[in-house]
């Protein structure tokens, strides 16, 4: 009673209603159990409790609670008097940053976090995240397992080339404008917004971001685009309401921007036009689908009909040469050699421009001096520049890559196994990103490095200290149990089953328990192996 005698007395004080509450029984259970009852607007916690020990992220009835409950929640982390919270992070004002994905939960976290840069002054962020990586990760994991007749079936070549239209630049280009649309919401209520895009894995890019800019708090969405509406939380939520350094603002309200509520209440879809859209994948769809009636809107159509789709996946999908070879996209330097055209490539995001030089890059906002000029001399330098022969490797899908021998030299030093095959894999669809066909030292060493680095975390880590691999949080337990496991191929394919059985359980954090039900899996994968090898 006496925490509540503290709190009633700051409220008395500043003139806000409070009514005490105090129950017996299971902490997270009553908690719930009070918020399920009361129609509040917002649940506050702090990130730790009075059992909270050095290494301790994330106490665990926050945890359970802010899993259980369907409400707006503040995680507070920065125990300082709010005046010192607000003061200059060394770069300014410490901003408010909002995870933008699309989805309504994120748009209804911006406008509460608008809401919050109106009353305490601070400047307003958003970012977005897409993954190029890793539809390209997966077909390159699983080309070489699946048996012939099982191929057919699933049409590598086909399936890759619908991917690389919808995932590649055109899901670059969709993020993008999801990030303009919250840049004009907040417009329009008299705040700037500042906006980026990155690619990767969007909790671990956004924690990166969080950590260089240190925001007072990060706001973002519950579930996110993808998810079911009855999902508790998202796991990129979940890893961040964890691992991020600052307050923590959870959306469960949603908001549709006014623009796409008026596209989707005045216009209609042809037969054709909805016939189409069923060609297209279930977990992009929902982002197409919104980047088209944006298209349609801004242009006035008042119909969607076969035509328009197309002219949206001219702009937002790059045209491909799906007959050259079997080839899914164009490659650049082939067109700078065989012509005298020139292309520029961001140096940030890998965006290409044909013909002439940007101003500002339409993907990143990058400026246009960040561009590279790509032309017939710059390749003939690049061949030049690296010693011997270029070695022609074939990916999965048919496509002719050109190696030079230094960034051959450089996947070698990854160890053998998983981890190589998912650098290769990486280094490849960076390559092919970027509409290049020669993978180049400086190209392969960035992807090695992003490797080794996660490498590290098994090897070296504290015992005492939670870890995240695979985008996914691993207890000292956990890891300390992996670790059991002889080094090389065979710890290589138990992490894999291990992130197999969490990913099928929708667990995003392994515990111990976690790592042993995954180990389980693997030794029967192992026997299945044995039992079916005949010597020869």
């Amino acid at each position: 009673d006496s925490y509540l005698d503290v709190l009633q007395k700051k409220c008395v004080e500043n003139n806000i209603p409070f009514e005490p509450k105090t129950f017996d029984g299971k902490h997270f259970e009553e908690i719930v159990k009070d918020i399920r009852q009361n129609d509040y607007d917002l649940v506050i916690m702090g990130a730790l409790g009075t059992g909270a020990v050095k290494e301790s992220l994330l106490g665990s009835v926050t945890e359970r609670v802010s899993r259980r409950i369907a409400v707006d929640t503040l995680i507070a982390k920065d125990t300082r008097p709010l005046d010192e919270q607000l003061k200059s992070n060394g770069h300014g004002p410490a901003p408010i940053v909002v995870a933008i994905d699309g989805s309504p939960q994120s748009y209804a976290g911006l406008q509460t976090a608008i809401r919050f840069s109106q009353i305490f002054q601070r400047p307003l962020e958003a970012v977005g995240v897409f993954d190029p990586f890793l539809h390209y990760t997966v077909f390159d994991g699983i080309v070489n397992v699946l048996s012939e007749k099982a191929s057919k079936v699933f049409r590598f070549k086909e399936q890759e080339q619908l991917h690389e239209e919808i995932i590649d630049t055109g899901l670059a280009k969709i993020y993008q404008s999801h990030l303009e649309v919250a840049q004009g919401v907040a417009r329009e209520q008299g705040v700037d917004l500042k906006i980026t895009l990155m690619d990767g894995k969007a909790f671990e890019k956004i924690l990166q971001y969080v950590r260089k800019v240190q925001p007072w708090m990060l706001v973002m969405g519950r579930i996110g685009y993808h998810s079911a509406e009855d999902m508790d939380m998202g796991s990129n939520s979940e890893n961040l309401m964890r691992l991020a350094p600052c307050h923590v603002f959870l959306s469960s309200r949603k908001f549709i921007p006014p623009i796409d509520l008026k596209a989707d209440a005045a216009i209609i879809w042809s037969p054709e036009a909805l016939e189409r859209m069923k060609k297209i994948p279930d977990f992009v769809r929902g982002i197409a689908r919104t980047a088209i009636l944006r298209y349609a809107m801004e242009r006035g159509h008042s119909v969607i009909s076969e035509s328009v789709i197309e002219e949206v996946m001219r702009i937002f999908m790059p045209q491909k040469d799906v007959n050259a070879m079997g080839r899914v996209a164009l490659d650049l330097a082939v067109q700078v050699v065989e012509g005298d055209k020139v292309s520029y490539i961001c140096e940030n995001c890998g965006h290409v421009i044909k013909d002439i030089q940007p101003a500002v890059c339409v993907v990143c906002n990058a400026p246009g001096e960040k561009f590279q000029r790509i032309d017939k001399t710059v390749i003939e330098n690049i061949v030049k520049h690296n010693a011997g022969d270029l070695e022609e490797r074939e990916t999965f899908d048919g496509t002719h890559l050109k190696w030079t021998p230094e960034a051959q030299q450089l996947l070698l030093k990854v160890p053998a196994g998983y981890m190589r095959r998912r650098a290769k894999a990486r280094i490849e669809k960076t390559t092919r990103v970027r509409n290049q066909d020669i993978v180049t030292p400086e190209l392969a060493q960035s992807v090695v490095d992003e490797v080794a680095e996660e490498a590290k975390k098994v090897e070296n880590v504290s015992p005492n200290a939670a870890v995240v691999m695979d985008g996914l949080t691993w207890t000292p337990e956990a890891i300390t149990r992996l670790g059991r496991v002889p080094k090389g191929f065979m710890r290589d394919e138990t992490r894999k089953c291990v992130v197999a059985y969490a990913q099928k359980n929708a667990r995003s954090v392994l515990t111990l328990e976690v790592t042993e039900q995954g180990i389980a899996d693997a030794r029967k994968v192992m026997e299945e192996m044995i039992k079916g090898y005949t010597p020869k």
